[in-house]
């Protein structure tokens, strides 16, 4: 069988994704690609290829994390190039680090067992800069994408996601959603 590309990830309420996704009129002249709707999430884990069984131990494992977490709210208050200024690669949504965010995310890698040194950053990737076309840019073309904005959503659950790479980009379903607090 083909292994699952597998992540745990928050999924966002159409409302939202519509309105950060509304951002691309903004910035038209940054050779991006933006997000589908479909693909807009916030991701909380990445575990990479599983097998069947994995990915079915893994929807037990997320079933419980969930009910041992209440709903909360998600503020995400400013869009910027990401990871960083010197490495621009994306234009993310970046959120507040709630603790009851904070908290379910290293639930999850708890869980899983894939605890991390890195920092935990919350943030939606809302297009991937053309590398090519970037490059081919003066540093004065480039726009500055730098935005303080007012989102806030509810979480009610977390998704068991699988990633396919396709020509057009990846492209992202749910495996499983897990209610908080079921």
């Amino acid at each position: 069988m083909k292994p699952h590309r597998v992540f745990i990830a928050i999924n966002l309420p159409d409302e939202a994704k519509e309105k950060l996704l509304a951002y691309k009129t903004k910035w038209p002249e940054v050779p991006a690609r933006w997000t589908t709707p479909e693909n807009l999430h916030l991701s909380l884990a990445f575990l990479g290829n599983t097998s069947d069984q994995e990915l079915k131990e893994v929807c037990e494992s997320m079933q419980e994390v969930g009910e041992r977490h209440k709903p909360f709210s998600i503020n995400i208050n400013r869009i910027v190039y990401g990871p960083d200024a010197k490495r621009l690669r994306m234009i993310w949504a970046v959120g507040e680090s709630s603790h009851e965010l904070l908290a379910l995310q290293k639930d999850v890698e708890k869980t899983l067992e894939q605890e991390s040194d890195q920092t935990f950053s919350p943030h939606l990737t809302l297009a991937r800069l053309k590398a090519f076309e970037l490059q081919r840019m003066e540093a004065e073309e480039l726009p500055e994408v730098n935005e303080e904005i007012s989102l806030s959503f509810d979480v009610n659950s977390l998704g068991v996601m699988e990633s396919a790479v396709k020509r057009s980009g990846a492209e992202y379903t749910v495996v499983q959603s897990c209610k908080l607090g079921a």
